[in-house]
């Protein structure tokens, strides 16, 4: 069993207007293991695709005081191809393109730098996971000499991540919006990828503003952000509550005074 801790973790990010650092996560705390899937949500600018920036060690936001720990070690000042090394993987609601680099080239780096370099994966290896995977998400063969994510569709692009994610298989997956501007059958197909992925050696932390992403990969646990802290912790009902209810209502039932239109 692997763990991912977020211990009293504040992050600031450069005010470009106020050319100052402004703090967007004022004290997260989150404990996970693999063998669960955690979701978090809460309103816009509340800190949560901060926060899965700063897992990763996203430069642009600076960690003022608190710990990220992987198994018990800190990744605070690891850059971020050793924490993907390490085992974390993000999946971003933005993926990049990248020209040049195909996705089948793509995916046997990745996959050949998690692993030792006198047990690299074979071609043939290689093409069988990558065949396996291709049909379980109904991609085509022809997307895997195309660019990496060049003139894909926003749902191509969805799912290309999640090709990423079980071929690679890393502990803990952060999933930032994964859902974001998909129909509902692409919605389908993103989580069938994920549940496959489900079982003692992987761990997911999902961010998403929506109940019904949560209807297809139902968390163990669902935390809710506001102010740049979780605020509360539940499980899968809390989230159906908050579909129905909305923000304001917990805030209020909770006592906060936060603002809940804020700039992330």
């Amino acid at each position: 069993m692997s763990t991912l801790e977020i211990k009293d973790l504040h992050v600031s990010v450069t005010d470009e207007e106020k050319h100052q650092q402004r703090e967007i996560l004022t004290g997260v705390n989150l404990k996970m293991a693999t063998g669960e899937v955690h979701a978090i949500m809460g309103p816009n600018g509340t800190g949560k695709s901060t926060l899965s920036q700063t897992i990763m060690g996203n430069p642009n936001y600076t960690v003022i005081s608190g710990d990220i720990l992987l198994d018990g070690e800190s990744l605070l000042g690891k850059p971020v191809d050793e924490r993907a090394r390490a085992g974390l993987f993000l999946a971003m609601q933005y993926p990049s393109e990248i020209q040049g680099v195909t996705n089948a080239e793509f995916l046997r780096a990745a996959m050949n730098a998690r692993r030792p370099k006198d047990d690299q994966i074979s071609v043939m290896d290689f093409i069988k996971e990558l065949d396996k995977n291709l049909r379980l998400l109904d991609m085509s063969d022809e997307m895997t000499e195309r660019y990496l994510n060049e003139g894909f569709s926003g749902g191509e692009k969805k799912r290309n991540e999640i090709l990423q994610l079980l071929m690679i298989k890393p502990k803990f997956a952060i999933l930032d919006e994964i859902d974001s501007g998909l129909d509902i059958d692409a919605l389908k197909v993103v989580s069938r990828g994920v549940n496959f992925m489900r079982g003692d050696n992987f761990g997911s932390l999902i961010i998403t503003h929506y109940q019904r992403l949560l209807n297809y990969i139902v968390p163990d646990v669902v935390h809710v952000m506001m102010g740049g802290k979780i605020v509360a912790t539940g499980g899968p009902d809390l989230a159906k509550r908050l579909e129905k209810e909305g923000y304001a209502g917990l805030r209020d039932d909770l006592g906060l005074k936060i603002k809940l239109t804020d700039e992330d």
